[in-house]
């Protein structure tokens, strides 16, 4: 098919003005029906919501220059500032080396619905209209309905390739006169990848070129040459039809290392396996899931983390690990059951039962392997499970390798409990699960009543007290204490109050007996260390020592939520939990990186850790926290939500 009477079909959508999604495709004019319904749905299926407004236009492409695409690699980075750092070695090249006052420059893109047009040496902006910025259109890939080149096939235009659409654009850019690079950062606040690209060094995909959450970020093309070419160079941008040849659909296999280490291959890993894999991450990478470990920022007021007693910094504790390691050594050697046991495990295991009032305890390697391990040998094939619809992933996945009939119950609603243990019929045995105090919202589990509906069924009751003890009850013993009453199972951890790791199942004898028999998690793993038991078991004395710690920490959780609702955040606790719903995804990501620079850390959780539409931050207050802190950082939070998005 020749490249006569081919038309431009462009998408955009917008919610309340905001842009949400765009795209635009060249194709034949018997293509035109087809892909506008195509390009409509993917609007109105975008990640950031449903648009209010869907303009599609269509209009006679002109004269059409076919470019070659350029070449693509992927450069593996671990943290923004390795990023930053193989950016300027690239773009060193083309004489532009002032990188980090470029990148500074992405604080401004934000909903520009163009990209940043910079003299690459004085950085002046050159764009006629700043709030609109320059866009680069009129391009699509040669073979996308609009020519016959088989290697380059036609994409779902329902779906977007983030990867394919950018090489397009980067080549169109790179080909303008005077463009010298151009940078781009997403500003998506999940999508930490970027690229840098000149004619001379092709597309260069960064993986790791920002901070995950930072919603900053745009495109950024340098000029190079007299004002009187910028004219020119904008008419190329956006009024040439271009149709890229031998554009690629996925980003490539063979990656470049950021620093001298080894090229992939060459661990002993097979290339067959390490394509596969990384071809997985490019696809979550693409869909802005690619999730980072990231580094315990220093100097910054923390809301993070689940040390709500700040025992894992007590003296005490230290002292205890340390003499414990002195003794046995850092590891233990071998599971529980061969020679894994020691003088550790056994008093800690008497403590726990002593603190949480049972007979017995069993001690794992974490919380997790306590729910797996725990779940799953109570329960099998033939029996059913009933969960809560907001408990831990460590409790579902438990569910789920048991093999039993896997029951889902709507969140703390007793009578739907009730309504499916009735429809599971006779069973060898019932289990019913559920959080103590769950971990995105802070609230707790009505335990009488919970109690009472496994009684009326004769199923045995388990709750996980992971974010309870050390924080609820009078003396910080849990959800028993408050309500005075226990189930069958109590589960809990020794890594979050208790300041230490491992997970822990309180129970009768026989239970932990049969646990020790039954769990694959605790019988085939190696037992935890003696430094993590001997620190645990410091803690439950520390508690014991000094039993108003609890009642001390949820004050200061109580007195956080008053700050927060007095400027105007609506939000309660029942725990060392504040959740501060947001909904919007993109929202929530944006206030907490506008907190974390003024040095607050609250994070924003997301689905797919809780449903879509439905994101929060959540503050875990800990002990330490003062009254200054907590005032600060809900004067900080209010203003943060109330910046323009």
């Amino acid at each position: 098919m020749s490249d006569a009477r081919l038309f431009a079909v462009k998408m955009r959508a917008a919610r309340a003005g905001e842009h949400i999604s765009g795209a635009e495709r060249i194709v034949p004019a018997h293509d035109i029906p087809a892909l506008a319904a195509a390009l409509a749905e993917r609007a109105l299926r975008h990640a950031k919501g449903v648009p209010d407004e869907i303009h599609l236009k269509v209009e006679e492409a002109g004269e059409i220059v076919h470019l070659e695409a350029l070449p693509v690699s992927t450069h593996v980075t671990q943290t923004p500032a390795e990023g930053r750092a193989v950016a300027a070695r690239l773009l060193a090249g083309a004489g532009i080396t002032r990188i980090d006052e470029i990148m500074a420059r992405f604080s401004e893109t934000y909903g520009m619905r163009g990209a940043m047009l910079l003299d690459a040496d004085t950085l002046e902006r050159l764009e006629p209209d700043r709030a609109r910025g320059v866009r680069a259109t009129y391009m699509d890939a040669a073979g996308n309905g609009n020519g016959q080149d088989a290697r380059c096939p036609r994409g779902d235009a329902r779906k977007k390739n983030h990867f394919a659409e950018a090489v397009v654009l980067a080549t169109k850019v790179a080909n303008a006169p005077g463009i010298v690079g151009e940078i781009c950062v997403s500003d998506d606040p999940d999508y930490v990848t970027g690229y840098v690209a000149t004619k001379e060094i092709g597309y260069c995909r960064i993986t790791t070129i920002k901070e995950k959450g930072d919603p900053c970020g745009g495109r950024i093309f340098l000029y190079r040459g007299p004002r009187e070419g910028v004219a020119e160079t904008i008419e190329y941008l956006q009024k040439q039809c271009v149709l890229v040849d031998n554009a690629p659909t996925s980003a490539p296999r063979q990656t470049v290392a950021a620093s001298s280490d080894p090229p992939p291959g060459r661990s002993g890993v097979s290339p067959l396996l390490d394509e596969a894999l990384a071809g997985d991450l490019r696809e979550a990478d693409s869909q802005g899931l690619l999730r980072m470990c990231r580094e315990r920022p220093a100097d910054i007021l923390s809301f993070a983390s689940n040390d709500y007693q700040n025992l894992a910094e007590d003296p005490r504790l230290k002292a205890a690990a340390c003499a414990a390691i002195q003794r046995h050594g850092a590891g233990s050697g071998a599971s529980r059951l061969v020679t894994g046991t020691l003088p550790e495990h056994v008093r800690l295991e008497r403590h726990l039962a002593s603190f949480k009032g049972t007979e017995d305890a069993v001690v794992w390697a974490t919380g997790y392997m306590a729910n797996v391990g725990t779940i799953s040998a109570l329960v099998g094939k033939g029996d059913a499970v009933f969960s809560d619809a907001l408990n831990h992933a460590s409790i579902i996945d438990g569910c789920r390798l048991s093999r039993a009939d896997v029951f889902v119950y709507r969140h703390g609603d007793m009578d739907d409990l009730v309504r499916q243990l009735d429809a599971a019929g006779p069973r060898r045995r019932k289990l019913v699960v559920s959080d103590a105090v769950f971990s995105m919202d802070g609230d707790l589990l009505d335990l009488p009543a919970f109690l009472e509906v496994c009684r009326r069924a004769g199923a045995v009751s388990m709750i996980d007290e992971a974010h309870a003890t050390g924080v609820v009850g009078a003396t910080g013993r849990g959800l028993t204490e408050h309500f005075d009453c226990k189930p069958d199972i109590i589960l809990g951890t020794l890594s979050k109050a208790l300041g230490s790791e491992g997970g822990f199942v309180c129970a009768s004898r026989t239970a932990c007996d049969y646990l020790r028999n039954k769990s694959r998690s605790f019988i085939f793993s190696t037992a935890p260390g003696p430094g993590a038991m001997a620190a645990a078991d410091t803690a439950l004395s520390v508690l014991e020592a000094e039993p108003g710690r609890a009642s001390a920490l949820r004050a200061k959780a109580a007195r956080f939520a008053a700050a927060l609702n007095e400027a105007g955040v609506a939000c309660a606790t029942q725990s060392a939990i504040v959740p501060i719903p947001v909904g919007d995804e993109r929202t929530a990501c944006a206030v907490s990186a506008a907190l974390e620079r003024e040095g607050v850390l609250i994070p924003a959780i997301r689905y797919p850790t809780v449903a879509r539409g439905a994101a929060r931050l959540r503050a875990a207050v800990d002990i330490g926290k003062s009254d200054a802190d907590l005032r600060r950082a809900a004067a900080l939070l209010s203003a943060a939500l109330r910046m323009p998005s």
